[in-house]
Order: structure tokens, then sequence, then C-alpha cells
């Protein structure tokens, strides 16, 4: 392996470790999305909201970085999903933004729409944002309708090299079967870490035993979608990329991929069984069942995305011109670049250290109603 597939190589896991995390994080969005659900009273409900106010800020800050991350070493694919993809990539921006309002403002007294309102936007996000970003995720397995030409570059008139052949420009994902699952997947499961991350930091009995009786449905239900998504993805017809750079169709694409690479695949299995026993821990009302389920979910989520893009295989097919589907390969930012970002990746390790004491200091001590009438 040279250098530039190295760093190709390199950066499509560290783009799948920040989609992982944010995946592992959006248990913010989960919260968001069973605020009457759970909180039958106006303290149970400030207490969820204070729970999840305390991490927004790391989930926003995370879907972020993970676009940077994916601009600056895959730019083209960048250019081609968020300049043609454009409705969904808003409307889960948009999600966020109300998001950040919401916590601003729900509670000042001078704010016009009144309290409730602003915890509507935050159920709209709680719902929208976990639904459109797994939608969205589903197109790197099942494709979308994009044309890309490169030559198109050195037109003076219209230098676009990429163009979306349908009108709907991205929503139409929604409407492929197998997105769909993956998306209400997203969601299911942020639901459930959102119960286990309540049972655990909110010291109030009603509520813990609530949380552990809705994990059950929730479990329940992701369990049935994503087991649905995953079994219909290692048997379906993936897009596979030839010695000389061209797309075909292979039958159980993602089947050999996981055959091909023996770590994934333990990643995957390890994360699987890691959110089961997380997800029975906190159904029996055991601890620690949120970081059991939480690190379960980012090998599962890393060990799919490296499906997606490891092994000679296109992370984002194109079904309008099969050759113009992205591959880490011909995706890429140059040998420079992906060298002087290698550089600057080095500080992850501290910025995770330095998110973990920053967590560890939020959540020392149970959130109490005594403390929600302080805020």
């Amino acid at each position: 392996m040279d250098d530039i597939s190295f760093l190709q190589h390199y950066w499509w896991f560290l783009v799948s470790l920040l989609g992982a995390l944010l995946v592992f994080l959006m248990f913010v969005q989960g919260g968001q999305s069973l605020i009457w659900t759970l909180g039958k009273t106006e303290e149970q409900r400030r207490m969820l909201l204070l729970a999840t106010g305390r991490k927004w800020e790391l989930t926003f800050t995370t879907l972020v970085t993970f676009g940077g991350a994916f601009f600056a070493s895959f730019p083209l694919f960048y250019s081609t999903s968020f300049g043609g993809a454009y409705w969904v990539w808003v409307l889960i921006l948009l999600c966020f933004v109300l998001q950040a309002v919401s916590y601003e403002f729900q509670l000042k007294r001078s704010n016009l729409l009144g309290t409730n309102t602003y915890r509507v936007f935050l159920l709209l996000n709680g719902i929208l944002g976990p639904l459109l970003i797994g939608t969205a995720v589903g197109t790197f397995f099942s494709g979308a309708e994009f044309v890309v030409n490169k030559a198109a570059v050195a037109s003076p008139g219209m230098p676009v090299i990429s163009s979306w052949v349908n009108p709907l420009h991205g929503l139409e994902a929604a409407l492929v079967p197998q997105n769909l699952l993956l998306g209400i997947s997203v969601l299911l499961l942020t639901r459930v870490l959102a119960c286990l991350y309540f049972a655990e930091n909110i010291a109030d009995a009603p509520l813990k035993e609530m949380c552990r009786k809705r994990l059950v449905m929730e479990s329940g239900f992701f369990l049935l979608f994503f087991l649905t998504w995953l079994v219909y993805l290692l048997f379906s017809v993936g897009f596979a990329v030839g010695a000389d750079g061209s797309v075909y169709l292979e039958p159980y694409k993602y089947l050999h991929n996981l055959q091909a690479m023996p770590g994934v695949t333990v990643m995957l299995l390890m994360g699987v069984l890691m959110v089961l026993g997380g997800m029975l821990k906190g159904i029996l009302g055991w601890k620690y069942a949120f970081w059991l389920a939480g690190p379960g979910t980012v090998l599962v989520v890393l060990a799919l995305l490296l499906c997606a893009g490891w092994n000679h295989t296109t992370y984002y097919p194109s079904v309008a011109d099969l050759q113009s589907s992205l591959t880490i390969e011909n995706s890429s930012s140059s040998l420079f670049t992906l060298k002087t970002m290698t550089y600057v990746s080095f500080i992850i390790p501290f910025v995770i250290a330095y998110i973990a004491w920053a967590w560890r200091a939020l959540d020392s001590e149970p959130i109490t109603v005594e403390e929600t009438e302080e805020h």
C-alpha cells in the first residue's frame, strides 16, 4: 500500500470514527424526543431537559467536525452530496439550529413564543435529526442520483463537476425502504441510549422506573428495524470497485467485506453484543448500562462505515451513472493535503481526553429536582 492509499484509508477511518461518535452522542436527540413521553410533571421534564442540555454542544460540535473532516479529506463527496442533496442537509442543520435556540430561550421569562413552543422545537430536532441523518447515511449503501464529470471543471461557463438528476435533491432518499429502515433504526437507538443515560444520571425514582419500562419497548422496536436492515444489507447487491477503478454490482458485497476484513467483523460482533448487553442491564436496572451500550454503538457504526468504504467498495454509489460513484481513491484530497491534515489529527486524543474530563465533571452528581429550581 503506497502513501496516498494508506492516507485515504486512514482518513476514511477517522471520518467513520467521527460518524460513529456522532450517532452515540445523538442520545441527546433521543432524549429530546422523549420529553413528554417520560416527563409526566413539569419537574421531571425540567430534569430531562437539564440532562440533555449539558451535552447538546458536544453533539453539535461533533456534527460540524464530521462535516469538516469529510470536506477536507474527501472534497468531491462534500461538493456532490452537500451541493446536490442540499434539502436533506438544510433540514438537518435547521433542526440543530432550532435545538440551540430552544435551549437558550425556553426558560427565559421574556421569550415571546412560550416554553412549550421551544420544547416542541426540541421534539422536532429529537425526531427529525436522527431520522434524516440515518436516512442520509443509508445512501452510502443504496446509492444516490448524481452524475460526476470532472472534465467540466475546465468549462468557463459552468465549471460544475457534480450534478443531481432528481428534482427532490436528496429528499428522494426517504422513499427508498432500506434508507428509511436505517433512519428509523438510528432514531430508535438514540431513544434507547437516552433511556439508559437518564436512568443513570437523574436522581428520581419514578422517572428511573419510567425509563426502564420505556426501554423495553424502544429496544424491541430497535432490534426489529436494525436487524431487518442489517440482514437485507448483507444479502443484497453491493457496489464494488475493480482493479481498473471501474464500478460494478457484486452480490453479497458487504457480506464479502466482512469475510475479507475479520478485524471489522469482530468489531461489529463485539459492538452488537455490547449494545444488547447494555439494553439487558438497563431493563434489569443494573448500573453502567449506558457505558456498555454507548461504546458498543460506536463499534457497530464504525464497522458498518468501514464496510462502506474499505475493501474496494464505493462509499457513495451513483444509481444514475454507476461510473460516477465515489470511492476513497477518486474523491480524496491530494497527497500533500492528506499528509498535512494527518499531522493535525494527532491532537485528536487530547481533544477526546478533554471531552472525557468535561463529561465526568458535568455528571459527577446526579440531577435532582432541587437543581432544576436553580435554572
